[in-house]
């Protein structure tokens, strides 16, 4: 198993989607699989995840399943030529009420609340900031604005509004039918685009709690921060959530790419310190959907990310679409794991004047600093809804720490989290049978020899939900 802390979130497409390039990716370091709603229909997500889990059996690895909803389309419309070239100066109209195709002077709104959301001096930033237009004036369904960045516009690119302000609510008709869809294959995780406050998510998670009903399922709750409008909101999208995904794309668009690197270390430490997930994403290897090797200003952009405490580090089109997505997944993880050898641990200062109202939270991490102290090899936790071994993973430990459920959806779930192994394991058994098993389990992959110190923690009853309430040392056999 590798001794890699920091996960890998690989997106499918036509670049992944042969069933043999996903299997090795997967034996590459590929945690979780991301499945963009934006493109296909509902039978091609399920065929897609019958897809991952069949390619993950093979490796004899399980990955988590992350469905990204697309959220609102924020977009003009098509053009008659399917492009135009904007000059710096030109006037041009952004037209909500418009249905015939655009030319070089206006183009029809896929986002029909435009007129509404914007006033004279504001800036639109389409196409990913390419293009900035100067809003002049609004009539009625009409925008006037006035080019001050040109460069060529083609059909149905993005609107950015700088500084945020847009009203277009998270979770649109297309993404409450999606939700539908990935319940039905059971999503691990459940990414909602563009959120701008807790409402939206709690939204979410009603939506999906009741799709996934019918399953006995649950999804963990990504927040994709992507809106100017969710920074003062942070915590409480937090608290919302079960993680959240520092989408720099978009995030730069309207807060400015200055921005967005100490931002991202803020929205790290926020979440680990409200025990909640992160993923890092967006350009991480862009240079690779083209070149097999990638820039050393790549390479330090993801071992910051690492070094910064995230949770995982995400491929878009690099792996959906690149030339090279295997490859990819090879420089990203020697990249993690490199930096995660060099990751810095402060276990005293996370501990110092800290109070745990919960018996399972305290085993957590008086596992932790034993482990820590007395150079165990491994922390194994017995666990059922994986919340320990979540606790365990915010902390920096250079001791790897091995889940063992008996639960496959809390398997899928945990790989994930930071520095765990997720493995199955029956552990409805009794106590003695059960931890004579794990140790059995650590011993068949070389992770403990005899003699080796590992740290364990379970429940008693064994097998009751929530009931860590017991550590062990124990000296392998």
């Amino acid at each position: 198993m590798p001794r890699r802390s920091t996960k890998i979130v690989a997106t499918l497409g036509p670049a992944s989607s042969d069933p043999a390039m996903l299997e090795q990716m997967i034996r590459a370091g590929v945690n979780v699989v991301r499945l963009n709603f934006s493109h296909g229909k509902a039978q091609d997500h399920i065929d897609r995840a019958t897809l991952v889990r069949e390619a993950a059996q093979r490796a004899g690895l399980e990955v988590a399943i992350m469905a990204d909803l697309q959220g609102p389309k924020i977009r003009v419309g098509v053009f008659a030529q399917g492009k135009v070239r904007l000059a710096p100066g030109q006037k041009f109209v952004l037209d909500a009420s418009r249905s015939e195709p655009g030319d070089s002077e206006g183009v029809g709104l896929d986002y029909k609340e435009l007129p509404r959301d914007v006033k004279s001096g504001d800036l639109l930033l389409l196409n990913d900031g390419l293009i900035v237009l100067m809003v002049d004036e609004v009539r009625g369904e009409q925008v006037h604005t006035r080019v001050k960045v040109g460069g060529e516009l083609s059909n149905n690119k993005g609107i950015n509004k700088q500084g945020g302000g847009l009203t277009a609510p998270a979770l649109t008709a297309k993404d409450m039918e999606d939700i539908k869809t990935a319940m039905s294959f059971q999503a691990d995780y459940l990414a909602v685009s563009f959120p701008k406050n807790s409402t939206d998510m709690e939204m979410a998670r009603q939506l999906a709690n009741v799709a996934a009903a019918p399953y006995n399922h649950r999804p963990g709750l990504i927040a994709k921060i992507e809106r100017a409008e969710a920074i003062p909101r942070l915590e409480e999208i937090l608290k919302a959530s079960d993680g959240i995904m520092v989408a720099r794309g978009d995030l730069a668009i309207e807060v400015g790419n200055a921005v967005v690197p100490a931002l991202q270390k803020r929205m790290i430490r926020m979440a680990r310190e409200m025990d909640r997930l992160v993923i890092t994403a967006t350009q991480m290897m862009e240079s690779m959907i083209g070149n097999p090797v990638p820039t050393r200003a790549e390479v330090s952009d993801v071992a910051n990310a690492v070094l910064d405490g995230t949770d995982a580090v995400m491929l878009s089109a690099e792996t959906a679409a690149g030339k090279y997505p295997l490859e990819t997944v090879q420089e990203m993880a020697k990249i993690c794991e490199e930096a995660d050898k060099a990751e810095y641990t402060e276990l005293e200062a996370d501990f110092s004047g800290k109070t745990f109202g919960r018996i399972d939270q305290s085993i957590a991490m008086g596992a932790l600093f034993t482990a820590y102290h007395l150079g165990a090899k491994a922390i194994v936790a017995l666990t059922d809804s994986g919340s320990t071994p979540l606790w365990m993973s915010r902390h920096r430990i250079h001791v790897p720490i091995y889940a063992l459920t008996p639960r496959v959806a809390t398997q899928r779930r945990m790989a994930l989290y930071r520095n765990v192994r997720p493995l199955l394991m029956d552990t409805s058994v009794d106590r003695d049978t059960a931890l004579a098993e794990a140790e059995g389990h650590l011993k068949s992959r070389n992770i403990v020899q005899r003699g080796d110190v590992y740290a364990i923690t379970c429940g008693e009853p064994m097998g009751a939900p929530g009931g860590t309430n017991m550590l062990k040392i124990c000296r392998a056999s």
